[in-house]
């Protein structure tokens, strides 16, 4: 596993490290998880405040930057007052410990998943102008959105790659602005949802993600992306299309 060039592309914006020819947690956030995992007689986290905390630490332990105060404030915000108390107990007492035992599983996760899946198939980082599909199983995108959650996606080199913010710390910062539209709320509520269903019952499909690329370049025999120059020179006319500004993209 350790010469594949898939995982080799990603090593450097997951989480966990290889050794050898293993993927691990590294050993001050594997004791954290399994903390986490025992649940909250064990981790004491029975806050938003509290798992503020807990991320704080489980990114110290990643050698990544501090959780940054805004994101703390949102995580503390939404678990302790936008959720109901009873909701909020059902969290830190089943679904955060059943998390914490899906991210203790991501290693073998994902190790299954390139054992199982071909080059062609194998998450993996696509270059610029590189088509590709990606074929993962759903506990495996589980795992991987549950480091989102926990905000453990190293950031650093993603903004050389051109890649988007991937951790949930903007999600959650953004509860605590004062213009902070209803729609936020709700897109918080419905990603806390997911993982209450996720955790509950393993899904066990797979997904797939495809990519397909215009060339910029010529490529004989196939179609490629027009220059600015072709944009202009272009007489071919558009399609008939509306414009709403009474709808939202989302409709």
């Amino acid at each position: 596993m350790e010469a594949r060039g898939d995982l080799r592309s990603i090593l450097p914006l997951i989480p966990v490290v290889l050794r050898g020819s293993a993927l691990f947690w590294p050993p001050a956030a594997q004791e954290q998880l399994k903390a986490l995992a025992l649940g909250p007689d064990v981790s004491r986290v029975t806050s938003g405040d509290v798992l503020a905390d807990a991320l704080h630490d489980l990114r110290i332990a990643l050698s990544l930057p501090a959780l940054p105060a805004r994101a703390a404030e949102g995580y503390a915000l939404f678990f302790d007052d936008l959720l109901s108390r009873a909701h909020a107990r059902d969290w830190f007492s089943d679904v955060l410990p059943r998390l914490a035992r899906l991210l203790l599983r991501l290693p073998a996760l994902l190790e299954d998943h390139y054992a199982a899946a071909t080059a062609a198939l194998g998450l993996r980082l696509l270059a610029s102008q590189d088509a590709g599909v990606v074929l993962l199983g759903q506990e495996l995108a589980a795992a991987l959105l549950a480091c989102a959650l926990f905000c453990l996606f190293p950031t650093a080199g993603r903004g050389e790659t051109r890649l988007p913010a991937i951790n949930f710390d903007t999600l959650f910062a953004a509860l605590t602005y004062n213009n902070s539209r209803p729609s936020q709320e709700h897109k918080v509520r419905c990603l806390a949802h997911y993982f209450e269903r996720v955790t509950a019952s393993t899904p066990t499909g797979f997904v797939s993600f495809e990519r397909k690329v215009l060339r910029c370049g010529s490529v004989s025999g196939g179609i490629t992306y027009p220059d600015s120059d072709a944009w202009m020179k272009s007489s071919v006319p558009l399609c008939p299309f509306r414009v709403s500004g009474a709808l939202y993209v989302s409709h």
